[in-house]
């Protein structure tokens, strides 16, 4: 085919620029930091902080503040109202919408055809060029690419100017090379109606010969879950013989990985992680098998980090750059970009798990875990609970959020698990027991607080009724998509929201 023979040389050219940023990484990204600097001297943020004075790395940090969403949003109101130039040098006209939970105000991230095709598009072709690389002669441009994406809604600001989801944004701006390989049609893709979309992507991809799947697993699970409902058909492969590749990301794959394998029951599927957020393409999984991610170093991404145990001493935060990192520790990312994001705190952590090259593990969020008594528990934990707890008694699970009770005159401070399944543990005190083991297992600081039910008592568990968390994020406006429901959190106000709507039955383990 000569679409694949293109594509193949085009795969191979790129992989030797993989390796060049592998064998060199600091000299890539000291090459990277030069031209985002020489850019950002062209903006309004660039003139007010002085770009023009930086001449090092030292300059960079001493001159240009941390910034989070709410410091930078009043520089994106402007871009949204329709000024230019603001934090970058070419125009500004889309904006991935993006909650990173499903609190009551959204993010809007600034989107750049330079961000777009290289960081965006450039995770894209790097995901098959990697592919191509663990698996030789494979011949998946032949075949359909099904992309579970979300929704996009015009800006009242000018005609080529909106906002949506960041996979509606990249799918209403697909090169042709990808544009002719996907499927289903852009009419179904950007629906906003989840539950029609769902039936709609199915019926239309159901004769078709789809060999990739590209989604969060969530919602690729619920589109699979009616394919299969629709077809009478036992797995996928019975619809589509050629499915062999995965490409999932937004969620840990973790709590998924048994229900994709009773949907897809063949040793020879394959399953690629990646790290791909509205602030930009970070990660992606280049050793099949492995769950460690590598560091894409040269999509326009300048990366500094924060130490987690200095995250919280802000005035004097210690801030490293990419040389300095240890393997281990846990960092905050930091990220300026040509989408114009200065020293972006993303509200991701990742650990270094090598350093030839950098490859490095998603821990959790730097304000997603729970710390009621000192246990410091976060989202790598419970995940891995969950998938030790559910392997054990045949349980697979669909979604999970976990808040404490808070320790009062009458009642233990324990931690409260609201879990949507799939299939239900064939026991479910075992269940619980596992869960709370294996947390044990993975945090020490968990650990001690559980000893003798001192600090923290035995976990109670509600079983919501299937359709539950979805209900609750239709009910905020934030079904479908990348909206999603926080895995832990300090406060107790989402979980109350969900008891108060749903049905559930209540488990105390003995």
């Amino acid at each position: 085919m000569p679409f694949n023979s293109i594509f193949a040389w085009v795969i191979r050219k790129r992989l030797h620029q993989i390796e060049l940023f592998r064998k060199y990484p600091e000299d890539v990204q000291h090459e990277l930091f030069e031209k985002l600097i020489e850019q950002g001297t062209q903006t309004a943020y660039g003139k007010h902080y002085h770009f023009h004075q930086i001449q090092s790395y030292s300059d960079f940090k001493e001159l240009v503040p941390l910034n989070n969403y709410e410091s930078l949003k009043p520089w994106i109101e402007r871009l949204m109202e329709g000024e230019q130039h603001l934090l970058w040098s070419q125009d500004t006209k889309w904006f991935a919408k993006s909650s990173g939970t499903t609190s009551e105000r959204s993010k809007f991230i600034p989107v750049t055809r330079e961000s777009l095709e290289d960081c965006h598009y450039k995770g894209g072709k790097d995901l098959l060029a990697l592919y191509y690389e663990n698996f030789p002669n494979r011949k998946l441009y032949k075949g359909k690419h099904l992309i579970v994406g979300g929704s996009a809604q015009v800006l009242p600001v000018a005609d080529d100017a909106y906002q949506g989801d960041l996979s509606a944004i990249i799918l209403k701006n697909l090169p042709w090379w990808a544009e002719i390989r996907r499927t289903p049609s852009k009419e179904i893709a950007l629906m906003t109606e989840w539950e029609e979309k769902i039936e709609l992507m199915a019926r239309s991809t159901i004769e078709e010969d789809v060999y990739i799947i590209a989604g969060v697993p969530s919602w690729t699970m619920v589109l699979a879950r009616k394919i299969l409902e629709i077809t009478g058909k036992s797995n996928l492969r019975e619809v589509w013989p050629n499915l062999e590749l995965f490409m999932h990301g937004g969620v840990s794959f973790e709590p998924y990985r048994q229900a994709f394998r009773e949907l897809i029951p063949f040793d020879d599927m394959h399953y690629v992680e990646t790290y791909n957020a509205s602030e930009g393409f970070f990660g992606i999984q280049d050793v099949d098998g492995s769950n460690e991610l590598l560091l894409m170093l040269d999509y326009g991404i300048y990366y500094e980090f924060i130490p987690m145990h200095a995250f919280e001493d802000t005035d004097s935060k210690i801030i490293c750059k990419l040389d300095e990192v240890e393997l281990g520790e846990e960092y905050a990312l930091v990220i300026s970009t040509n989408a114009g994001l200065w020293r972006y705190i993303v509200g991701d952590t990742i650990r270094f798990t090598s350093k030839t090259p950098y490859r490095f593990k998603l821990s959790g969020r730097t304000k997603h875990f729970i710390n009621s008594v000192g246990e410091e528990v976060i989202v790598n934990n419970t995940d891995h609970a969950i998938t030790e707890a559910s392997s054990k008694t045949n349980a697979i699970i669909r979604e999970y959020t976990v808040a404490p009770i808070y320790m009062d005159g009458k009642t233990q401070a324990k931690h409260e698990w609201l879990i949507e399944f799939d299939r239900e543990p064939n026991d479910i005190n075992r269940f619980m027991f596992l869960l709370d083991e294996s947390l044990r297992a993975v945090n020490s600081d968990y650990d001690a607080k559980r000893t003798k039910n001192m600090a923290l008592g035995k976990p109670l568990l509600h079983i919501l009724k299937s359709g539950s968390f979805d209900a609750w994020l239709q009910k905020k406006g934030k079904l479908g998509g990348q909206h999603k429901v926080p895995r832990l959190m300090n406060s107790r106000e989402i979980v109350e929201q969900i008891l108060q709507e749903a049905e559930f039955e209540t488990i105390q383990y003995v």
